[in-house]
């Protein structure tokens, strides 16, 4: 009798566990489907409001100030195929105005080479105006000569690119756009940092942060000129009022005249550049970044700016401008 209502206990006990179990899955179950359903409601609900949205929004170039567009440089040395395919691509840019490509050989650009270009952007140019293409020639080779002044630049903004990274169209309008709401600073695609070295127990010493250490802190100081938009003033300030010692450096050691550049902006303006998120396709081989002892130079580099500068200029920012139109979670 006893065994048979020990049995009877058992059974129901493992019943009752049995319940448990199946009244917790079927919760975690059902708070699942709520889960999935609340998304697909919220998603549908930002769909249509998208759907409304794009007929009453102009396009990123619209938001442009008319007749203000921009002026795209690209800096260059013996890649004729990847500048053919920069210039193509960039020829279909809607705020473009004109294109100078810093060129820096011992020989002047061929007639075919130019012939060919000039034809791309004629056949590719959008808006009433033809954007231009001009050749900055230069006889001494320099990595400064991509920050030279030019006279007849008839925009404020200038795009500066290397020729081996392409950016959609659609990332250049916006960010652009970004550039035009605050024209002082200097907005770009490639973010960069410098650290105090605290290890060493240096005072005032600074290390060059690369990729990595920005995406682990989410913080930055410099973008780099490679991808960037800044104020044509700028390419004055850095031809004839930067000190002339830090020019020879970056002739001498051909590195740094982005970080150059971006001292000089914040030393200027007292402010943090702007990162704007964006798409970047390398179109090229690797270059002196790829290089063993890139950053220890970089970091020499930036301590010796210091040096020039008599303090530290760049300020550290963890704003990043994001095209909240085409980004889902932002």
């Amino acid at each position: 009798m006893r065994g048979s209502l020990l049995v009877n206990r058992r059974g129901m006990q493992r019943f009752r566990q049995l319940a448990i179990t199946a009244a917790g899955s079927i919760k975690i179950k059902l708070l699942l489907c709520c889960c999935i359903a609340f998304t697909l409601l919220a998603l549908a609900g930002r769909a249509s409001d998208f759907m409304r949205w794009t007929k009453h929004v102009v396009c990123a170039d619209q938001l442009s100030v008319p007749g203000k567009g921009y002026a795209v440089l690209i800096n260059t040395w013996k890649r004729y195929d990847l500048l053919k395919q920069s210039i193509s691509h960039y020829s279909s840019c809607a705020g473009l105005d004109s294109i100078h490509i810093v060129w820096s050989e011992p020989n002047p650009p061929s007639e075919s080479l130019v012939s060919y270009l000039n034809h791309v952007l004629q056949s590719k140019s959008k808006g009433a105006r033809q954007a231009e293409l001009k050749f900055d020639i230069n006889k001494e080779d320099s990595l400064n000569n991509r920050f030279k002044e030019i006279k007849d630049l008839k925009t404020d903004a200038v795009f500066s690119i290397d020729d081996d990274v392409i950016f959609p169209c659609s990332s250049v309008e916006f960010a652009f756009n970004v550039w035009q709401s605050a024209p002082d600073t200097m907005v770009g695609f490639v973010a960069r940092a410098h650290w105090v070295d605290r290890l060493e127990g240096k005072k005032d010493y600074y290390i060059y942060g690369g990729w990595w250490s920005v995406w682990w802190t989410g913080t930055y100081s410099m973008v780099l000129s490679k991808a960037a938009f800044f104020h044509k003033k700028y390419l004055s300030l850095y031809t004839n009022e930067m000190p002339a010692s830090i020019r020879e450096y970056i002739t001498k050691n051909r590195n740094c005249e982005d970080i150059a550049m971006s001292f000089l902006i914040a030393n200027s303006t007292g402010a943090p550049p702007i990162w704007v998120k964006g798409n970047i396709y390398e179109i090229g081989s690797t270059g002196i970044s790829s290089l063993g002892g890139h950053s220890e130079r970089r970091t020499t580099c930036v301590n010796r700016f210091v040096a020039e500068y008599g303090r530290m200029p760049l300020v550290y920012s963890s704003v990043k401008a994001v095209d909240s139109r085409h980004a889902w979670f932002w």
